[in-house]
């Protein structure tokens, strides 16, 4: 089976306050809201992160337990 990337760009909200702006890949059939709904995968990996004023950069790797977010956002894909 070949790996194939659907990478989207999300930004959350910890529940300590933080702001993490990272992608995360999605499967072929995976919406985004999947991602946080699974109970079954308590870890989000988001890449190529920045934390709130500009901290962090590329090659940037996260793995985030989904109980501390607050929230989450998609953000606008350029197209």
């Amino acid at each position: 089976m070949e790996f194939q990337s659907n990478p989207k760009r999300v930004t959350i909200r910890t529940v300590e306050g933080q702001g993490l702006s990272g992608k995360l890949n999605l499967g072929l059939n995976e919406r985004l809201s999947d991602v946080f709904t699974r109970e079954d995968k308590p870890f989000i990996i988001l890449y190529d992160v920045t934390f709130d004023g500009g901290k962090g950069g590329r090659g940037k790797v996260l793995f985030v337990n989904k109980k501390h977010i607050v929230w989450a956002e998609p953000e606008e894909q350029p197209g």
